[in-house]
């Protein structure tokens, strides 16, 4: 996003996408590679990953409705997720990740 940094617009999703918001790391926890389909055609995209200790959430934001936000242990979170890339990331984040 334009005038923001990495995280904070890792920050800005998190609040538009579930209506969390909190303290994100500067520094990505890792990153993943996948294919976006877009009219029809695959995009390959890069995608850093931020660390977010999550300290309120809101009652209505923009995208309310239109995903489903469950709280789940990482193992079963883990087991949903489709990227392997992304998959790897939850399975070896480590709480000790404090934000900076």
């Amino acid at each position: 996003m334009p005038g923001l940094s990495s995280a904070q617009s890792a920050a800005f999703e998190a609040l538009e996408e579930a209506g969390v918001g909190g303290e994100i790391s500067q520094r990505p926890v890792g990153r993943y590679h996948y294919l976006k389909e877009k009219k029809g055609r695959a995009i390959p995209c890069n995608v850093d990953v931020f660390a977010l200790h999550v300290r309120h959430r809101l009652l209505t934001w923009p995208e309310k409705g239109t995903r489903e936000i469950v709280w789940l242990p990482v193992p079963e979170a883990a087991r949903r997720i489709a990227e392997p890339e992304l998959r790897h990331i939850l399975l070896t984040f480590r709480k000790t990740v404090v934000p900076a």
